[in-house]
This record gives structure tokens, sequence and C-alpha cells, in this order.
């Protein structure tokens, strides 16, 4: 069962469910062995571990994927390998967090011109702020 290891974790470890090995540069899918049925107007998040990031190079590689509420499959994780060295990915690893949040369906509207911003920004975009 996915689970948060510390009372104030946002996120809920989910754990492979299959050993795999991932070579260097190596992608590959691992199964976590947990379905779930997120209600209506709510996603899952499926992200990287920060640790497994830092000490193996194994992160996920879609991060976050995403789980719509009407998806009833097994939850299976897109992990990549970034090290240089070979990983070893076994049963019962933690691979990967799972955070469930809201999705407030939306419309979109096509419009001729944007709103000005609350603040200066306007379009400025990667680095802006420093």
């Amino acid at each position: 069962m996915p689970q948060r290891m510390r009372a104030g974790d946002a996120a809920a470890d989910l754990t492979a469910a299959e050993d795999k090995k991932l070579n260097p540069g190596e992608r590959a899918p691992i199964a976590t062995g947990v379905a779930v049925a997120i209600p209506l107007g709510w996603c899952g998040l499926v992200l990287p571990r920060s640790g497994m990031s830092l000490k193996q190079g194994v992160t996920v590689l879609n991060s976050p994927g995403l789980i719509d509420s009407g998806y009833r499959g097994e939850i299976v994780a897109i992990m990549y390998n970034t090290s240089d060295e070979t990983v070893a990915i076994e049963r019962g690893d933690r691979i990967a967090q799972l955070l469930i949040v809201e999705a407030p369906a939306v419309t979109f509207v096509e419009i001729d011109e944007l709103p000005e911003a609350p603040d200066d920004r306007g379009s400025a975009g990667f680095g802006s702020s420093g």
C-alpha cells in the first residue's frame, strides 16, 4: 500500500512490485502493484523521490506522471537512470511518490488579448526572476 513515511508528508511512497536493473541512460516501466480509484475532480501525480534521485541518479522520467480520475489500471512508474552505474531496483524499494490533488473543471475561452497581470511580470519567462 502507498504510505506516508511521516505525519506531515504530502505524498505517499510507491514501491516496486518487481525487480529491475536499469543500465546507465536506460528508461523502463516499473510496476507498483497498486491501482487507485481517484474521485472525479481530483487527480494523482507520480513524482520522483528526492533521495533516490540524489543518491542513485534514478528519477521518474515523465515527472509528474498524471493519473486521471477515470483510470483504474495499475500505477506504473517510468523510471530513468541518469547515472553512470547500473542501478538495481528490488521488489519493495520505494521508487516514486503519489500525490493526490484537486483538479477543478475549467472552461477554456478563446480571447484576443489577455488581461494585465497583477504584477509587472507579463510574458517574462525562464530566468526572469534573476
